[in-house]
């Protein structure tokens, strides 16, 4: 799958409102038959910051994504609520979901 995390600073006067103002960019992609997940959290640090979490299936899922018309039109709607460029990693791992993080097992509740 190919896994992708990005922090997005978002303008202090848009960041109460930023995930309405991603909800139809989120949903459209939560929606595509190659995206595994697509979620966002907010910084506990600092107010104006999210990260996005998102996996797409493989290669040819990730390439539709970004061709996607909510995709291109997310590219013209969000930068304008942004106070910089968004930062990224992404990268290709070989499996299809989260793994334990066995160093941190729950115990087992009835």
């Amino acid at each position: 799958m190919i896994f992708i995390t990005a922090k997005f600073r978002v303008l202090p006067e848009h960041a109460d409102r930023w995930p309405e103002i991603t909800r139809e960019f989120t949903e459209a992609t939560r929606a595509e038959p190659g995206c595994l997940w697509f979620d966002w959290s907010r910084s506990v640090e600092d107010p104006t910051e999210y990260v996005l979490v998102e996996a797409f299936r493989d290669d040819e899922a990730g390439a539709a994504h970004v061709q996607s018309g909510h995709f291109k039109q997310a590219q013209q709607t969000l930068p304008p609520h942004l106070a910089g460029t968004p930062r990224i990693v992404n990268t290709t791992v070989p499996q299809d979901d989260w793994s334990l993080l066995g160093e941190l097992a729950a115990p087992e509740r009835g």
